[in-house]
This record gives C-alpha cells, structure tokens and sequence, in this order.
C-alpha cells in the first residue's frame, strides 16, 4: 500500500503537469477564424490578406461578425485553459496558459503556422488575474482606436502583461508573461519591418 501510494503520487506529479500543458495546447490550437470563415463560406482564411488566422484578418474578409466571434473564442480558449487547470490538475495553471498560446500561434493541425496570440493571451492574463486583464484590455483597445495599428496595438498590450503583474507585485507572472510577449512580438516581425518602413496598413485596409 505504501509503495502503491508513492508511485500513484509520483506518477500525479508528473502526469498533472503534462496534462496541464496538453490541455493548453489542445484547446489553444483550435483554428477558430479558419474554422468560422470557411463555415461561412468565406473561403479559406489562410489564403485572405496576411493570411493570419486572427480576427484582424478575418476583418478583412468583410464579416465583421465573424471577426468579434473569432476574437472572442481565441481569448476564450486562453482563458478556459487556465481556468480548467487550476480547478483540476493540481494548480497548473501557468503551464496550461503556456500551453493554449503555443497552441494557437503553433498548431500542429495547420502545420504550425498560427495565429500571432495576441487575443489568446488577453484571455490567459485575464483568468490568471483580472486586473492585468484589465490594464491589457485598456492597452490594446485604446491604442487600436486612437492609431487603428493593429500590430502596434496588440505589441504594447502583449508588453503590458509582464509589466503590470511587476508594477502589481504579481511576480510569479513575470517570468511567463515576458516569454509570451516575446513570442508575440517576434510573431509580429514582419509587421515590426512594415512599421519601420511606413507601409504598415491601418484597420479596414485589405492587406498587411
């Protein structure tokens, strides 16, 4: 019996972490504006614009609709991840976010050519703590109305995470939340060129 309990516990300590991740990752991976527009009749997302599978690109199919319902569901799928293992496999939380946003920018269903995670990680910050959500929400919607960038809108967001869970004393976040926002700028390096050349279009341009 003890032995048997040593093992089943040795086997829940490094099953629940895996779990945890593979449940991020599933989830994250969802293609959620390839799936809406192509049910639309929208055509094939991937083929549109940037060929992102965000809800910027889906925009620019001309579905607005479509566009907030992919938003939405790609911050949820961020946000159930991390709910989801906090609440079932041994407070492993922070693996699963990690999880759900390598999912979505790398899922292996679109031969790892995703999305750039900026919604899926709004999601992730705001299940691990809504204020953080709250100062990312500001960031993002604020720069996206008053510039319409989208890139430059979702960047500063992305670098707000780890930033406000410091300035919060939340510094167990930081070290995730920085990796993640790397990510997120480094998805957006095309973008970044764009930028510096003064060709990167706004929202409501058919390119970019």
């Amino acid at each position: 019996m003890i032995n048997g309990g040593i093992v089943l516990d040795t086997e829940i300590v490094w099953m629940s972490p895996l779990a945890a991740m593979l449940l991020g990752y599933l989830l994250g991976s969802i293609p959620f504006g390839v799936l809406l527009t192509r049910a639309a009749g929208a055509g094939d997302l991937r083929q549109i614009g940037s060929g992102n599978i965000g809800a910027t690109n889906v925009l620019r199919t001309g579905r607005k609709g479509l566009a907030a319902a992919t938003l939405l569901l790609d911050l949820a799928k961020g946000w159930c991840a991390v709910v989801i293992a906090a609440a079932l496999m041994l407070d492993n939380e922070l693996l699963a976010a990690a999880g759900a946003f390598v999912g979505h920018c790398y899922p292996v269903w679109l031969k790892f050519r995703g999305g750039k995670g900026v919604a899926t990680l709004m999601g992730i910050v705001l299940a691990l703590y809504a204020l953080l959500g709250l100062v990312y929400a500001v960031v993002w919607l604020g720069l996206l109305a008053v510039l319409r960038i989208s890139s430059v809108a979702g960047m500063a967001a992305a670098v707000s995470a780890p930033v406000a869970a410091a300035v919060f004393g939340h510094f167990d976040l930081v070290p995730l939340l920085l990796a993640l926002a790397l990510i997120v700028v480094w998805k957006h390096r095309e973008n970044i060129g764009r930028l510096i050349e003064g060709a990167e279009p706004r929202i409501g341009s058919k390119r970019g």
